[in-house]
């Protein structure tokens, strides 16, 4: 018997405009995923499951929104996992805590899981690219400025051409 896999993952989406710059400097340092991933903080990483999963873990996440309030977030500049990882990010100057916290209830029940890396909110901007590409990212980001609301959270499934679609947002906050 096969049993029906899908890749998701649980992502607070970066809005518009500063999505569009993101991804504008993503295509600039020759990053493939680019036009691939929306930018984003993640919140769980790519993770496999059972498609039949999928409605237990809809409302595992619907519970874990509704008890997280809205919360600001401020991106300050860039920083970098070199030499550990060959990724530049965006750095989250203020909403660190509130992500950890959500993170934390998202990645639990149905979505309990290990991490590679202790987790450590951020944008990614250049990730496997040439050193040239990771400093010129690096570089050009460094005075990047943006403040929002994170007002809910976004449940991502992995396509087969390799593209993240969205598949529900989570208002945070509602019962």
């Amino acid at each position: 018997m096969t049993v029906d896999r899908a890749t998701v993952g649980v992502a607070i989406s970066i809005p518009e405009p500063h999505a569009t710059v993101l991804t504008n400097w993503r295509r600039r340092v020759g990053d493939s995923q680019a036009d691939l991933t929306w930018p984003h903080v993640t919140l769980l990483p790519p993770t496999p499951i059972a498609r039949g999963d999928l409605p237990k873990i809809e409302q595992h996440l619907s519970e874990a929104a509704s008890v997280t309030a809205p919360f600001v977030m401020h991106l300050l500049g860039t920083g970098t996992f070199r030499p550990t990882s060959p990724v530049v990010f965006i750095q989250v100057a203020r909403g660190v805590a509130s992500c950890e916290q959500l993170e934390r209830v998202v990645r639990s029940g149905p979505l309990l899981r290990d991490l590679d890396f202790p987790y450590h909110p951020h944008v990614t901007i250049a990730h496997d690219v040439s050193d040239e590409a990771l400093d010129l990212a690096y570089d050009g980001l460094a005075d990047f400025v943006a403040r929002f609301v994170v007002d809910a959270f976004t449940l991502f499934e992995r396509s087969d051409d390799g593209e993240w679609d969205r598949r529900r947002d989570f208002p945070l906050g509602l019962p």
